[in-house]
Formats: structure tokens, sequence, C-alpha cells
């Protein structure tokens, strides 16, 4: 058990190099699509982590997958297993657990929104059509699951990818559209 622990390690570890900035998306993606994508599906990060015991180092995975229709729904999802697959399997279960629907108006969102989760703090533009998606891969793999063509984005703070996924979903979280205020309030806008 301990010979197999040391012949995987030297593979695993070809896998994980550059797995958290999208080298291990690449493998990921199987036989199905290239670049981490998989009808729908994007692996944002996949992490390798070593227990040492006695035989050698037993290594797990973490991934981290956003899930979306391009029409208006979007979810994540964090998984860990022994092996990338299943890694990647547990994440997208449990995309339907942190999942949201975003009011899109036309390519864009309806207004300027700010998102905070721990250090990471997200600011949402909405852009004109045929500005495209201005943001870094981790929001932008949200955005684009979810839908939205044309936005400008700012991220402040921590870079942690999970914490910007955080971050991003709770700002898209706060969108409102102008008929829902203003039914909200009890209004008329004119």
């Amino acid at each position: 058990m301990s010979t197999d622990a040391r012949t995987d390690s030297p593979r695993t570890g070809g896998q994980d190099r550059g797995g958290s900035h999208g080298g291990g998306q690449r493998r990921d993606g199987g036989g199905g699509g290239g670049g981490g994508d998989r009808g729908g599906e994007r692996v944002l990060q996949i992490r390798r982590c070593a227990c040492v015991v006695k035989g050698g180092r037993r290594f797990t995975f973490t991934a981290l997958v956003v899930l979306g229709d391009q029409k208006g729904h979007v979810g994540w999802g964090y998984g860990k297993a022994t092996e990338v697959p299943q890694a990647v399997e547990k994440a997208v279960k449990q995309t339907n657990r942190h999942a949201a629907n975003i009011r899109i108006v036309g390519t864009s969102i309806a207004h300027t929104v700010n998102g905070q989760y721990g250090a990471a703090n997200v600011t949402l533009i909405p852009a004109l059509p045929g500005t495209g998606v201005i943001a870094g891969n981790t929001v932008r793999a949200i955005l684009e699951q979810a839908g939205v063509k044309d936005i400008l984005t700012k991220c402040r703070g921590s870079s942690n990818p999970l914490n910007l996924v955080r971050a991003t979903m709770n700002a898209l979280k706060q969108l409102r559209t102008r008929d829902e205020v203003a039914r909200l309030r009890g209004v008329e806008l004119t």
C-alpha cells in the first residue's frame, strides 16, 4: 500500500502543479471537454493536501466548481475526496445548496452592487452592450455561467477563489429590478 502512495505521488504532483490556476482544470475535463468545462460546469480550483502517515503521504483533493444555465441560474460547490473526479462530482452535487436566481436586465445587471465575504470585496457595475465581461478568472466564471454578457467588476482585499465566489454570489443575490423595487416600496415609478 505504501508503494502505491509513492508511485501515485509524482503523477498527482504533476496534476497539481498550477492546478489552482487552471493547469488542473484541463485534466479534470476528461474526455468530455477541455478547459474544465463539462456541460455548464466550470472547475475553478483544484487543490491537493498531503497527510503524512507511517507509510508515506496520503493525498486528498478539493475542487471548487461553478454550475449555471446561462439564463440567470447559477450555483457553486466545494467538494473533497481522495481522487480528483470524485471531488469534482461532490462539488457539482453541492451546487444546488448554494444556487441563486440572478435578475439580468438585457445583457447586464440592473444597478451597481457590492458583495462581501470575509476579506474579499467584489463590486459589480452594469455596462453598455458590447463591453463584455471585464473581470478576473473567478468572478468571470460565475458571471458567464449566470448569463451576464456585459459588466465591469472590481475585486478588493482577499484573492482567495473560495472567498471571491462567496462575495460575488452575495452581490448577485442583492440585485433587484426596477419593478421589484417599486412593488416592495408600494409606489409607482415613472
